[in-house]
Formats: structure tokens, sequence, C-alpha cells
């Protein structure tokens, strides 16, 4: 018998709902690291990543009630984390550069680079070290899986505007990654 995932620990949160406090512990215990990976990759810093999943945690049981399986809970949860991740971004004045503010032309790229036998720690290493914004569309779009029109929607860019800045971070990146 083969489960939908947007049922995934429905008692569980049917009982949050209730207000049961260890169904809630027991939430918080099976995303918390998760949740907080997601934050980490956004923010690049441990304490912003804590203090977004914590506040991720207390709006997502303040607001169960709006939680209608239309997602499984965990994603609705990265939703959150991810939007307020952004936010917290946003506040501190770390905004994407439209492509407007740059001449930009697609068909002047260089060719790809072979990146598969780079070692997964240097690409780690390159992503911390993106200036925000760059770590930020290559987060939503390589690790979250989020196309160009859903980061555009996001981040209150336009699609084309996505696409530039992925196109950007990815060069950017891949000069990183070569420098170690």
């Amino acid at each position: 018998m083969e489960t939908d995932i947007r049922f995934t620990h429905r008692s569980i949160v049917e009982q949050c709902k209730a207000g049961n406090a260890s169904s809630q512990y027991e939430l918080y215990s099976r995303y918390v690291d998760a949740m907080y990976n997601v934050g980490l990759r956004f923010l690049g810093n441990t304490e912003d990543a804590e203090d977004i999943v914590q506040d991720s945690f207390v709006e997502a049981f303040k607001n169960l009630d709006h939680f209608k399986y239309e997602s499984s809970f965990g994603a609705w949860l990265k939703r959150i984390v991810i939007n307020k991740s952004i936010n917290h971004l946003k506040a501190k004045r770390i905004s994407v550069v439209p492509m407007e503010a740059h001449e930009f032309h697609l068909a002047d790229e260089e060719e790809p680079v072979e990146a598969e036998a780079t070692d997964i720690l240097k690409v780690k290493k390159g992503i911390a070290q993106l200036p925000d914004g760059y770590r930020e569309i290559i987060n939503l779009y390589l690790i979250e899986g989020y196309d160009h029109v859903e980061i555009g929607e996001i981040l209150g860019i336009s699609t084309s505007t996505s696409k530039s800045q992925y196109h950007r971070a990815k060069k950017k990146l891949l000069e990183i990654i070569n420098e170690l």
C-alpha cells in the first residue's frame, strides 16, 4: 500500500493541532536538523540559522490550522524556513542585483567547466564563500530544486533576473572552486 507523502506524520500533526506538547516536541525532533541545514545554507551563519529555525517552528505551530495537507508537513515547514531566511537577508539589505544593472549576454557564456570530479567539500566551501545574493540563488535552484519561475516569485524578481543571477552565481562559484 502506497502512502501519500502529504499525509506523512498526519496523526502527529493532528495531535499538535490539539495542543499536545509531546507531539510538538516529536515533530520538532524529526525536522529540526533538516531545517537547520536549510537555514544554514541560506544564511551561512550558525546563530542566524538557529534563530530562523526556532522562529519557523514557532510560526508553524501557531499556524497549524492553516496547514491543509496540500504538501507534506516537512515541505510546508521548509517553505517557512526559506521565506524567513530570505526575509532576514532582505532585512540586512542584501539584495539580488537586477539584470538591467549589468551587461549580461547569454551568447557570450564560456563553455561549461566539467565539475564531475570536483570534491563535494570544495563545492560546499565555495558556496559558503559566495556573496549572500548569489548563495541564495544557488541554494534555491541547485539545492532546494526550485525553478526560475518559483525563485522569481519567492524573491520578488523576474524569471530572467533569476536566470541571470544563477548564471553569474554559477560562474563565480566555479571561479572560487578553481582557486581552492
